[in-house]
């Protein structure tokens, strides 16, 4: 069922903004990360559950998001805007930080 009613211009913005990883730069990341010695997963499974729904998400037009669209869609702005200073500017921190970052989409190295 879709959502876009639900879904505001300033939430949609705001998701687009703080996540500032391409799809396919998100893909490569979530592939690379889940990769390991012992275990390969499947590139459609790879990488934390959120990262793969802001994937999707990124795949998606504002009338098909879903109230569960919805719902990831705050939290992963909520999580960047607890983490990040208002400006967004580039930051260097410590790597499991910017890795747990890069894990919803947003990479802290990254120019606005």
């Amino acid at each position: 069922m879709a959502a876009s009613a639900q879904i505001s211009a300033e939430l949609w913005d705001e998701f687009h903004t703080v996540v500032n990883m391409t799809s396919r730069e998100l893909q490569e990341w979530l592939t690379t990360q889940a990769a390991g010695e012992e275990t390969e997963e499947l590139p459609d499974q790879a990488g934390p559950r959120t990262g793969r729904r802001v994937l999707e998400i990124l795949g998606k037009r504002r009338t098909d998001l879903t109230d569960d669209d919805v719902a990831v869609m705050r939290r992963v702005c909520d999580i960047v805007r607890t983490q990040r200073d208002p400006d967004l500017e580039p930051k260097a921190g410590g790597s499991d930080w910017r890795h747990g970052l890069m894990n919803i989409g947003h990479d802290p190295l990254k120019p606005v």
